[in-house]
């Protein structure tokens, strides 16, 4: 209703789960690092979970778009079936010919093997995948366990990707699930955005739209975290909304007012109508603390003895018969009581405050590798955590090694490099880092951010927060960052360029314009290119020729400035 008057050229938060508009955060490129390693290792399961409107069906989508030549896929979306119906599913998406009201689910056992074997002998791998997987029986799982069991002496026919909500992974935790439990060789939680996220997500899904309008003030794209809690989902439905009630008022942008009622009309009232719950709620605990604090020369010794937090875990729990007076305590109601509530303060004889005991810091957590299961991960997992951050379109997966070659033709190189321990803290992330810890294999791990106590460490796939110092104990001193190659000096691009050169001014245009364009190999300066240098040239007050030259260059590289000198150690 709303594309015309703010020129999309489609619903930009339509919930479907459209591949195109997959915003690719740092969370999702981890999950689907994990989903397109299900395609290439041999057997076992996949697990994929995370809340509701995550985007775990659009990742599906968007992996199903990466399949390999020699993979055949089936995808089964209702797993609420029997046994013998999900087999039958599974046999008809594999297109394997069935006789005519089959009941037996040994003949569908049997025909699948043969298939699978076949297949195998031709170098074909099979991948299933079920979503919604929460809603599986154990009879059914089960069966899906004993489907890994195909194999020939050297391979398994099968691979299994489950895509489910939190309660799956409560679902093969359970004992009578053990078995298959020990067959997931990858497991992955896909989390909400993060605040930061949010904008970022807004403008691209805009961007595929159509626009590049700023139709959210950031003021507002903080109120929609808050609203929506990161949940992409729930973001597109208010958007929508949103957008909507400014169409209908004949709004340029959505305001405040707008995002507040379409709050209201897609949350619904229960959300509303707890507010008085919560106030009733606070007024109450204010009632107890008052009480309390009347009563405080009143509290036992190990409470005094306990300080602050004594009290405050008694506020907590809120138990009426706390707030009685031990056993043998005076009357209250024997002391006058001004109108305050309080006793009168001469009736109240002065309290020591609680000598606070000394507190023994926690020692340092040391650094630990990958869950075993996940080990196989880590060069691939830091490799994408790295390598993302540029947006370089390497081919998933991809070892150090060969991401290095790949990136060779976008204007990047890697820099391998050798350092004291010591030096840790003065190197600027992101960069992989060789890390041995004390009981396992060595790892590779992206170091993202630190300060000057902490790290954030991405360790396949798992982003943890580790003492700086404990990381400088383990780490090797081997490291690897990405750095900008230098544009060849004098050179000019125009339309009809190619290499490398025209790959960096395409990003840096991309980072300009508010895109997440990932970095393609030896691109062509084309007409759309010459376009938006011009563009980028009338904004910056240079001459519009489409052409990048000296100017326009010196121009380009003000905006990877920060970037550039964080990441070319």
């Amino acid at each position: 209703m709303y594309n015309q008057y703010f020129g999309f050229s489609e619903a930009p938060f339509s919930i479907a789960p459209d591949p195109r508009y997959l915003f690719m955060s740092e969370r999702h490129r981890e999950a689907l690092a994990h989903l397109l390693y299900g395609l290439q290792i041999d057997g076992g399961f996949v697990l994929l979970t995370g809340e509701v409107g995550t985007g775990k069906t659009t990742l599906c989508r968007c992996l199903l778009e990466q399949v390999p030549e020699h993979c055949d896929t089936a995808f089964i979306f209702n797993p609420k079936l029997s046994r013998l119906d999900l087999l039958k599913t599974l046999c008809e998406e594999l297109h394997i010919a069935l006789p005519e009201g089959v009941r037996s689910l040994k003949t569908l056992f049997d025909r699948l093997n043969a298939h699978l074997l076949e297949g195998n002998a031709r170098g074909r791998k099979t991948v299933l995948i079920i979503d919604e997987a929460q809603n599986l029986s154990a009879e059914v799982l089960e069966l899906l366990r004993l489907l890994t069991n195909l194999e020939t002496d050297r391979h398994k026919l099968l691979q299994i990707i489950l895509l489910g909500q939190p309660e799956l992974r409560d679902l093969v935790a359970r004992e009578d699930m053990r078995q298959l439990a020990q067959r997931i060789v990858a497991r992955y939680h896909l989390e909400p955005l993060s605040g930061p996220e949010i904008g970022a997500y807004v403008r691209h899904r805009l961007a595929v739209a159509g626009t590049r309008a700023a139709l959210f003030a950031p003021p507002l794209l903080e109120r929609l975290y808050r609203l929506s809690g990161g949940t992409p989902r729930l973001i597109n439905v208010l958007c929508d909304r949103a957008l909507l009630g400014a169409y209908v008022q004949g709004k340029a942008a959505v305001d405040r007012a707008t995002l507040d009622s379409a709050a209201r009309e897609v949350l619904g009232p229960r959300r509303r109508a707890r507010r008085p719950a919560t106030l009733a709620a606070v007024l109450g605990i204010g009632l107890l603390a008052g009480v309390a604090a009347a009563g405080w020369q009143l509290a036992p010794e190990p409470l005094l003895a306990a300080g602050r937090s004594g009290l405050d875990s008694l506020l907590a729990a809120a138990a009426p018969r706390d707030m009685l007076p031990p056993a043998g305590a005076p009357d209250s109601g024997s002391e006058p009581m001004p109108s305050s509530g309080l006793p009168a303060e001469d009736s109240v004889p002065p309290l020591e405050p609680p000598r606070p005991e000394p507190v023994e810091l926690p020692p340092e957590e040391d650094v630990v590798g990958p869950a075993p299961e996940s080990h196989w991960l880590h060069e691939a997992l830091a490799v994408r955590a790295l390598f993302g951050h540029w947006q370089a379109a390497i081919r998933q997966p991809s070892d150090l090694d060969g991401a290095c070659r790949q990136v060779e033709q976008m204007g990047l190189r890697c820099l391998r490099r050798q350092a004291e321990p010591a030096s840790l803290a003065s190197l600027p992330p992101p960069l992989i880092l060789e890390l041995a810890p004390a009981d396992g294999p060595p790892f590779l791990a992206t170091l993202l951010n630190r300060d000057e106590r902490q790290a954030r460490l991405a360790v396949a796939g798992e982003v943890r927060e580790v003492g700086l110092s404990a990381l400088a104990r383990r780490w090797s001193g081997r490291y690897v960052l990405l750095q900008q190659a230098p544009l060849a000096q004098g050179r000019r691009l125009s339309r009809g360029s190619q290499g490398a050169d025209v790959a960096w001014v395409d990003l840096q245009l991309a980072h300009w314009e508010g895109q997440h364009r990932p970095r393609a190999g030896d691109p062509l300066f084309g007409s759309d290119l010459e376009r938006r240098v011009r563009q980028f040239q009338q904004a910056n007050g240079l001459r519009a020729d489409g052409v990048v030259g000296a100017q326009t260059l010196e121009r380009l590289t003000r905006l990877g400035t920060t970037e550039m000198a964080a990441l070319s150690y």
